[in-house]
């Protein structure tokens, strides 16, 4: 029976054509994938370059004082893509994967980013993610929405009936044999992504593969749910499209409203603002009181005491540092609303498997809100750590031949995901067996 009905599927034109357009959709967001992975590649190694050739020339033009060449010079860290954000974008074509900094101030820096076309945006990008979590559920309704119904409308449900000792068999063959074909589509997608995308067979790209197998189960048992209800084609159709515009885009708007209005962050301005404000205002203040504040902050610096000229790089960069201080408050409240977007977000989609697919898509491809944040902090110790370095250089006024600038090369962080399978699969596997139960009941009464 199971291959008769499975002949019968994929004879149907609407069925091909529907098959067809969602693997080129998928396909082509395969492509639009490697295109972006390109650009972060080929932006690296630009960096790299970058950074040797602008070393190299600052050092040539500046060899009398190191306080004045470190001035000029950019550091660089690199927020390494994993392959699978070819996948999952994310916030990666927005939030900057390089972050270029001197060892000035680091709260004026740290925002700084690539210019984008706000038309690209507001489009967006049509990557993996978007043709499983948007197109992949169309193609089940579309497929699904009248497997019973129209049986009945066309007068052969009770002829099928007769002939089998359940029939609720027949509508669960009917609704495998669709869900084979999709999950089969899914998986050559997935095959291909290995070959364009140049992706390694670890536990991540499992990840990827079961959260969208899960997902694809879910709103199949969304369909099994609506169809047990017995309802005209018509009606079945108008319910599933509905829930998938609820679940798709109405909720995620909404929460995407509530999260932004219940933490917002106005502190971006008001932290660079407290920066330059705190660092041109030590120009008039005493020097002893700036140089106190500052070996507060760094007491390892004590030694070297309050400079008598008029203008020395000791001060110079105390006032730097001081500046970072004055808008630490700033950066900590800004910093915390934004992890506490992060955690209110995984909350919520945590209840909605949408939401949640694309969330933990997301945080396996490090192209979320939390892969960004601990870059930012990874920027801070960046930074720091070439602060502490270069410091006693310009305190004691070392020579410029002395240091190995061929040493400092681009840095470079990638995150390590730990994947929580309970926490990935929980919503779905939940959601799945709420709809069965209730579907089962349904048929139970009804006796399909």
């Amino acid at each position: 029976m199971f291959l008769l009905i499975l002949k019968r599927f994929l004879r149907s034109k609407i069925a091909i054509i529907g098959l067809s357009v969602v693997f080129m959709a998928g396909v082509l967001s395969l492509f639009i994938g490697k295109q972006h992975l390109d650009k972060q590649k080929k932006s690296l190694l630009l960096t790299e370059h970058f950074q040797k050739e602008h070393i190299k020339r600052i050092v040539q033009f500046h060899q009398a004082e190191i306080g004045l060449l470190v001035y000029y010079i950019r550091f660089s860290l690199v927020n390494q893509p994993h392959p699978l954000n070819g996948l999952s974008i994310g916030q990666r074509d927005v939030n900057s994967s390089i972050q270029s900094v001197t060892i000035r101030n680091l709260e004026g820096q740290k925002y700084d980013t690539d210019l984008f076309n706000p038309s690209n945006l507001l489009a967006g990008n049509l990557d993996f993610s978007f043709v499983l979590i948007y197109l992949f559920p169309l193609l089940i309704i579309g497929f699904s929405y009248n497997l019973l119904s129209e049986e009945k409308e066309a007068g052969t449900w009770q002829l099928l009936a007769s002939q089998c000792t359940n029939p609720l068999k027949i509508l669960i063959g009917n609704l495998s044999v669709r869900a084979l074909v999709i999950f089969i589509t899914l998986l050559v997608l997935l095959l291909l992504a290995v070959v364009i995308l140049s992706l390694p067979f670890d536990k991540y790209l499992l990840a990827m593969f079961v959260i969208s197998c899960s997902y694809l189960f879910f709103w199949f048992t969304i369909s099994f749910l609506v169809i047990s209800f017995q309802r005209g084609s018509s009606t079945n159709a108008a319910i599933l499209i509905s829930t998938w515009m609820i679940l798709t885009v109405i909720f995620p708007a909404a929460i995407n409203n509530y999260i932004t209005s219940r933490y917002p962050v106005p502190e971006a301005l008001a932290t660079v603002v407290s920066q330059r404000e705190g660092y041109h205002e030590k120009w008039d203040m005493d020097k002893k009181s700036t140089m106190e504040k500052f070996y507060t902050h760094y007491p390892q610096f004590r030694k070297y005491g309050v400079p008598d000229k008029a203008f020395s790089w000791l001060w110079y960069y105390a006032m730097q540092q001081l500046g970072d201080d004055d808008a630490k408050q700033q950066t900590n409240e800004m910093r915390d609303k934004l992890w506490k977007r992060e955690r209110a977000s995984e909350f919520i989609a945590s209840f909605l498997p949408t939401l949640h697919a694309q969330y933990q898509l997301n945080v396996i491809a490090r192209s979320g809100l939390s892969n960004h944040l601990r870059f930012q902090d990874s920027t801070t110790t960046f930074h720091e750590k070439m602060r502490l370095h270069f410091y006693p250089h310009i305190f004691e006024d070392a020579l410029v031949r002395d240091q190995n600038w061929d040493a400092f090369g681009v840095a470079s962080y990638q995150e390590e995901v730990r994947i929580d399978w309970i926490a990935v699969l929980f919503p779905f596997i939940t959601g799945a067996l709420i709809f069965i139960l209730w579907a089962g009941i349904n048929c139970r009464r009804e006796y399909v």
